[in-house]
């Protein structure tokens, strides 16, 4: 062992010492012993509390799951030591990186679990006071959440996604499935069968053409099955899909499906146990995507310094007089806006997706026509001239369907390449376990 390690060894026993405390208000009192250093994990340590509670916590989650544990309770106690060790570890690094979860967000996310529990954050809060484990579980999620994010940072980093594996991806079997359209299908079956007479079978296909001439978006396919089975006097059946690919819906739809815009009836579809009408009321996913853009220059200035709020509001409502008397947008940009990520090229924010401009902002975009110049505007940044430039649907479709392809593949590489780097701390750390 190195001096360095030496020292920092005895430094720690030094400290881990002092929980033994003397519970003596008199001088005859008793040394009692509240805790115990178990292991040095570099500047930290484990206490004994620690090993025990998580010990409890795991026993009473297999004891309610129905779950054995192993047999061999050293191993078990083992393993469990080194997962807290690992633990250690990471938070110890989380410090360093300065990922930190403050109190309030700590708050919403119990705030969640309470809503998941369908109770109130008070009546949530009480409960676990009431088990005695409500600070325990507040350091619970701290921590989960700390290394979440640390393990999102540092290994996210270590994956690399090729053109090539994109490539692969999107041409195999699994990838087609994984990026195909989910559609939630209503569906009504008007049954038939060879028993039925000529007026029986126009009294259904009536019925099935009164059905989808009704359908629009104030009265859906659901509500004209609802209504139709109180005055039929056969019974009208219906399947409930919910959400499905298009290869898992019935054969008889699935061509026609993935040809329906949302919204849109078709049918009645005949087969050979009745009519059929069905109606696509969302879609989701799939490899199509179309996209609005807007082409947008601006001149924003914010108040600093040598130019408050006020001054700000005059400066730009000048450069907007300006504008309208003929000057150039772009020079005038170049010359006084304060955005630095825009101002070389006059203000040019290129092709914006819709969506992606800070809402205060799309909304005076959106209501300007095409080379409209908007009043000066105010957003948390500073004050804003704005003129649209163009207007486009844009097809992203391969864009899209390649980012959806990388994000897939880095998933699955990346509990490997979690548990790779796992190992990797947990051999670099200095770890000594205190018997």
């Amino acid at each position: 062992m190195n001096d360095n390690n030496l020292s920092r060894r005895l430094l720690f026993i030094a400290a881990a010492l002092l929980l033994l405390v003397l519970a003596a208000p008199f001088a005859s009192a008793q040394r009692v012993l509240l805790d115990k250093v178990i292991a040095i994990v570099d500047d930290d340590v484990v206490l004994k509390s620690e090993l025990d509670a998580r010990i409890l916590e795991i026993t009473q989650q297999a004891q309610r799951s129905g779950q054995p544990l192993p047999e061999d309770r050293e191993e078990f106690e083992s393993d469990i030591l080194e997962a807290l060790i690992v633990e250690n570890i990471q938070m110890q690094l989380a410090n360093r990186v300065s990922i930190r979860y403050d109190d309030d967000t700590i708050n919403r996310i119990l705030g969640n679990m309470a809503r998941n529990s369908n109770l109130s954050f008070d009546d949530y809060v009480d409960a676990l006071e009431e088990n005695g484990v409500y600070l325990q579980t507040r350091e619970q999620v701290r921590k989960q959440m700390t290394m979440q994010e640390l393990q999102r940072g540092m290994v996210s980093r270590r994956i690399t996604i090729t053109e090539q594996e994109i490539d692969n991806f999107l041409n195999s079997e699994m990838g087609r499935e994984l990026l195909a359209a989910d559609y939630f299908v209503e569906h009504v079956l008007i049954p038939s069968s060879a028993e039925d007479d000529a007026d029986t079978k126009q009294t259904k296909q009536r019925l099935a053409a009164d059905l989808v001439s009704r359908i629009d978006d104030d009265f859906p396919l659901s509500a004209a099955r609802a209504a139709a089975r109180q005055n039929a006097s056969f019974e009208i059946g219906g399947t409930e899909f919910g959400w499905r690919k298009a290869n898992q819906l019935p054969s008889l739809f699935a061509d026609v499906v993935a040809e329906m815009e949302v919204g849109e009836v078709e049918g009645p579809i005949e087969a050979g146990n009745g009519l059929h009408i069905i109606q696509l009321v969302d879609k989701q996913g799939g490899t199509e995507q179309f996209v609005n853009q807007t082409r947008v220059r601006h001149i924003m200035l914010s108040p600093n310094e040598i130019r408050n709020e006020q001054q700000t509001e005059a400066a730009i409502r000048s450069l907007h007089a300006r504008i309208l008397d003929g000057e150039d947008f772009a020079s005038l940009a170049r010359q006084n806006s304060d955005d630095a990520s825009s101002v070389v090229g006059g203000g040019d924010l290129d092709w914006v997706n819709e969506g992606g401009m800070p809402p205060e902002m799309e909304v005076i975009v959106d209501a300007l026509e095409e080379d409209g110049v908007s009043e000066p505007f105010r957003s948390e940044a500073g004050w804003h001239v704005a003129r649209v430039e163009g207007r486009r649907l844009q097809d992203l479709s391969r864009e899209f369907t390649r980012n959806q392809a990388a994000n897939a593949l880095r998933n699955r590489k990346f509990d490997l390449e979690l548990q790779n780097w796992l190992i990797e701390i947990r051999d670099d750390a200095f770890v000594e376990l205190i018997d």
